[in-house]
């Protein structure tokens, strides 16, 4: 009898697909425009993606309808082109950053693993600890001793980038609890055999307010940058920039995969960072590139590059690239401690370019008064709001895929354009982005006066990241 249902339950389900597609051309009756609005609702990518997985263990449905649905996936998830793609000048630069942290009065210079850790117990406010070129291995979490100031913070950092690599083999690389410490210039691998064991390379909890972290490479974590706040107290207006967050393979873990991780901290800027190859293989396989909630507010995210697949696009799992809310937080970690009004509020995501994600490029999950401008989304299913607290103003984006507000959620559209990704740029899905038929222009916003490049916007400008 179980069977004979299961098999009744998919002839329905098989049903409905066709009648919903007659509808479709025809128009003929309000349950087929029912059907075809619900199916509005969700994108190609993620239609293919529930169909799928419903079809698993079907063996003689599977055998009649995985063709067409992988053929309509390669059409809808282009694989990205083999080989690296270019920077666009975001990520970690090859020389040190030019505006050197003001306010350091004395360096301390360390040649050992044992040396770094001392120096961060011991370090006052306005010391430099440039560490020596060469590998430190670390295979316990490190700590800081003493708190920076405003007018003296403190600073680990190597000389020149791509001279100092930290190799980590524990779950937490240096725990940041202390406000006004900045790292820079560093390259940071995580070196565990079991990914569960290389959870962050920094974590910023608690008192770690103004935390610089500024032109590293940073790879393979389950959430490379985990910000959070503990007993009461939150890591506020920290600054990510011009960091290299990557993994070298999917990460296999149950764990979240998110490499910049924020909970419940405000008034955070991340800025000019290149996130690129966050695959979660076990568990829900969903994964985040940058996302921000937790009853958090005020985030900025700009002028990023984020890249969720170098290869295998439609690889199991769902890949988001920037989002307010992400996945929801359990109450006891908000910041309001139930989460209850927003997951973030009064955020801001202008002039990042999004590439390569088989899911949303651009992504508001019950949060609210959310700007999302001038971004281009290339290779994705577009941008989504979800929940009945979501509430988001869309300007000026360029994007491939839909824009659709979901389960109660609104959205507001201005001035935005839909990218062809054949006639748009030189080479679209190689990010080879001079303009071949740039779009009409839009009006400028006075609060975002540049672009990706920094480059200053005209009265009019183009919609997407580059003016």
């Amino acid at each position: 009898m179980r069977r004979l249902t299961r098999w009744t339950a998919w002839l329905g389900l098989c049903a409905v697909l066709l009648t919903a597609a007659a509808a479709a051309i025809l128009g003929f009756t309000s349950t087929g425009q029912a059907m075809v609005a619900e199916a509005g609702s969700r994108s190609p990518q993620e239609l293919i993606r529930y169909l799928k997985r419903r079809l698993e263990g079907h063996n003689k449905l599977e055998a009649v309808l995985l063709p067409p649905l992988h053929v309509a996936q390669r059409h809808f998830e282009r694989e990205p082109p083999a080989g690296p793609l270019p920077t666009l000048g975001k990520g970690q630069q090859a020389q040190a950053l030019k505006n050197a942290m003001q306010g350091i009065t004395q360096e301390l210079r360390v040649d050992s693993p044992q040396g770094i850790r001392q120096a961060l117990l011991d370090a006052k406010p306005g010391t430099r600890i440039m560490v020596a070129p060469g590998l430190y291995p670390f295979s316990l979490k490190m700590r800081l001793g003493n708190n920076g100031r405003s007018d003296a913070p403190i600073v680990l950092s190597a000389e020149q980038p791509g001279t100092v690599w930290f190799e980590f083999g524990q779950v937490e690389g240096i725990l940041v609890d202390r406000p006004y410490w900045v790292f820079e210039n560093l390259d940071i691998r995580g070196v565990c055999e079991r990914h569960d064991d290389c959870e962050h390379a920094f974590h910023v909890v608690s008192r770690a307010a103004f935390t610089t972290i500024r032109n590293n490479r940073i790879t393979d974590f389950n959430a490379h940058i985990k910000v959070n706040g503990y007993n009461g107290d939150w890591p506020d207006h920290g600054l990510l920039a011009y960091n290299t967050l990557t993994n070298t393979r999917p990460r296999e873990t149950l764990r979240s995969v998110v490499p910049f991780d924020l909970v419940g901290a405000n008034h955070w800027r991340v800025q000019d960072n290149l996130v690129s190859n966050y695959t979660k293989r076990d568990g829900n396989m969903v994964s985040f590139g940058i996302f921000m909630k937790g009853a958090s507010e005020g985030g900025r995210i700009e002028r990023n590059l984020v890249i969720c697949s170098l290869g295998d696009i439609s690889r199991p799992g769902v890949r988001v690239g920037i989002s307010y809310g992400g996945g929801g937080t359990d109450p006891p970690m908000c910041r309001d401690g139930s989460c209850h009004s927003y997951e973030h509020r009064l955020g801001l995501a202008a002039n990042n370019i999004v590439a390569h994600c088989n899911d949303t490029g651009l992504d508001v999950n019950q949060s609210n008064q959310v700007m999302l401008a001038h971004n281009t989304l290339i290779n994705t299913s577009g941008i989504g709001t979800r929940g009945t607290k979501a509430q988001a103003r869309l300007y000026g984006n360029l994007y491939e895929g839909v824009a659709r507000a979901r389960d109660g959620s609104s959205l507001q559209m201005d001035f935005n354009e839909t990218l062809d990704p054949q006639s748009s740029f030189m080479n679209t899905d190689e990010l080879l982005l001079d303009w071949r038929l740039p779009p009409e222009r839009v009006p400028s916003l006075k609060s975002l006066p540049n672009d990706f490049y920094r480059r200053p916007r005209a009265t009019g400008s183009f919609p997407g990241a580059l003016n």
